[in-house]
């Protein structure tokens, strides 16, 4: 139960008591400031606190945003001021000192604990009233204010994204925020509309897998309607302010469990009817994966770094300017939204190799127009990076035991040369891989070059302007050899298998990304050792297809082991991580992926 402290003498007729206890508040006058600190100390340190006016005049929405946000230690708006266990040693300490200052108790508090280091989150209200009147003629003109904005039409407002793609903005969000009203008010919570989501999207690969036409018209309907429910559950949690560690990571990772589960539905579809576009399906997800490791990795090298203005940066932000042109960027990078009703419309009336063939020419195209921007910006800006983004953008590459020791055994503080030398070992092994026959020892002396190099070029601080480039590289360099020797074996089951692999292993980078972005740092060391990292298990493909060049029957099985070990190890440790770890309550409020 959390613990609202009401200072100050009451006042009649207000209905601040009751919406404080609506929003779960255990609620204890007291007659003055002077008495907090004795409030204070009957309440648990492990307990939400807040300290209220009860003068606060203001929409309830407005104390909801103060009071309640799980992501926050100390919160506060005019008047109204709350902590949770991260910020109540400082709470303490400010109560017990004597009140200073005109103005309202609950603001000097938040002051005091501000300036004792802690960072008090102050919610943008916008159009919401938040105010602790004096005199009755300013209470009649705060009341007024409050009477004159429509509380709950803010909160629902203001519960969609603050930037989303065109198609999420105008024809999904007008009604999804609705069904996210419905659910809180049903009480359900935005991690069971996620693992709803899931389950349809999880239905609608299923009836893909039919590769009957009225199983793709069901396929594209299920799709779309995931689609609205991974909208509402974010919906869900900004209304309801019910953000979660577990939410968090559910959210991001449920989504890319979705989409390639989908796309090995349709690869499946297709198989019925004879036609095999599983390479298709594991370029598709090859390519969105890579493409997300760009922005990943140019959004952490960037994070925190002190720069001028590019002149790419400058004109983005002049077309900013003229609204059809954002809707326009953000359409032709195909996020989220788009992507997916493009999925489903044209599984509905097409075949799955249009599927394919469309979602590779989309995606590429948006890949190289972010990519092509973002290597710009880096080229024609003096940016100083961090300790903290270097350190991000090595956890990152996801270097193992064989790029460490090659690290160690090569490193040279005066080297510039990271990024060439990375694009010169994934060349040596994606091009080996493509042109030597199946088995050839080529592309394992290939392997081991490109471990040697890969090693080379992050044996020193990624503060290079386009170290960024470095995981999305090697994530194509490993992908890619493992798509080309699975397509080459040219058995049956090498490229399912490979899918499997792929999917297994993109999901570990995924899990790396959002630990980072959590403020968690990445996984432990010792689980990249065990998986073997990116040039091991590149090293190690090579060298299963080697030996198996003469029973390449065998290559699927070996790959489909492999693909099971990383899973295993990979789930077990995050779940763990993420069930148990106190991360930071967040939610994604970002450009769709």
């Amino acid at each position: 139960m959390s613990t609202v402290i009401l200072t100050g003498p009451p006042v009649p007729g207000s209905p601040l008591e009751d919406e404080l206890r609506s929003l779960g508040f255990d609620v204890r006058p007291v007659t003055g400031p002077e008495d907090t600190a004795a409030a204070l100390a009957g309440v648990p340190a492990d307990e939400r606190v807040a300290v209220v006016d009860s003068a606060f005049v203001g929409h309830p929405h407005a104390l909801r945003l103060a009071l309640t946000d799980p992501r926050f230690d100390a919160c506060a708006v005019t008047g109204a001021f709350a902590v949770q266990r991260g910020a109540r040693a400082a709470l303490d300490k400010a109560a017990a000192l004597a009140p200073e200052g005109p103005g309202p108790y609950a603001d000097a508090l938040a002051g005091a604990v501000e300036a004792a280091g802690t960072t008090v989150q102050r919610p943008e209200l916008g159009s919401l009233v938040a105010a602790v009147p004096v005199t009755g003629e300013e209470r009649a003109g705060a009341m007024a204010a409050v009477a004159a904005v429509d509380d709950e039409a803010v909160r629902l407002r203001t519960a969609v994204k603050s930037r989303d793609g065109f198609f999420t903005t105008f024809f999904i969000s007008p009604y999804s925020r609705y069904i996210a009203r419905w659910c809180a008010r049903r009480g359900f919570t935005p991690n069971q509309v996620t693992t709803a989501s899931l389950l349809t999207a999880l239905i609608a690969a299923g009836c893909a897998a039919t590769g009957e036409r009225g199983g793709y018209v069901a396929a594209g309907v299920l799709l779309l309607v995931s689609f609205v429910l991974d909208c509402t559950d974010g919906q869900l949690a900004r209304y309801a302010l019910q953000y979660s560690t577990m939410g968090a990571w559910l959210d991001a990772t449920f989504d890319r469990a979705k989409e390639y589960s989908f796309y090995a539905g349709l690869a499946l579809g297709a198989a019925r009817n004879g036609d095999d576009v599983w390479a298709l399906a594991l370029g598709a997800m090859i390519l969105m994966t890579c493409r997300h490791v760009v922005d990943f990795a140019f959004n952490e090298a960037n994070h925190d770094a002190t720069a001028n203005t590019s002149p790419t940066a400058a004109l983005s932000g002049r077309l900013d300017s003229v609204g059809w042109t954002v809707w326009v960027r953000r359409m032709i990078i195909l996020p989220i939204g788009e992507r997916w009703a493009m999925i489903a419309v044209l599984t509905a009336v097409t075949t799955p190799r249009t599927v394919f063939y469309a979602l590779l020419v989309g995606c590429a195209f948006g890949a190289l127009y972010t990519t092509a921007g973002r290597v710009l910006r880096s080229l024609t800006r003096k940016a100083r990076r961090t300790d903290r983004a270097a350190r991000a953008l090595r956890d990152l590459t996801d270097s193992g035991p064989l790029a460490e020791l090659a690290a160690r055994l090569l490193s040279h503080p005066g080297r510039t040369l990271s990024v060439p030398f990375a694009v010169l070992g994934a060349a040596l092994v994606t091009g080996a891989a493509c042109y030597a026959p199946f088995g050839s020892m080529t592309v394992v002396y290939a392997a081991l070059l490109y471990a040697v190099l890969s090693g080379d070029a992050v044996a020193r601080p990624l503060k290079g302007p386009l170290d960024w480039l470095l995981p999305p590289l090697f994530r194509a360099a490993e992908y890619t050899t493992v798509l080309v020797l699975a397509v080459k074996a040219d058995v049956p089951g090498a490229l399912p298998a490979a899918f499997g692999l792929i999917a297994a292993v993109a999901y570990h980078h995924y899990d790396t990304v959002y630990r980072i972005r959590g403020g968690t740092g990445a996984p432990p060391h010792w689980l990249v050792r065990t998986i073997g990292g990116h040039e091991g298990r590149v090293l190690l493909t090579a060298v299963l297809a080697a030996v198996l060049a003469s029973r390449a029957a065998d290559f699927p099985v070996a790959l489909t082991a492999l693909a099971v070990f990383v899973a295993l190890v990979v789930l077990v440790e995050s779940i763990r991580f993420w069930v148990s770890a106190g991360a930071p309550a967040v939610h994604d409020e970002g450009e769709p992926a």
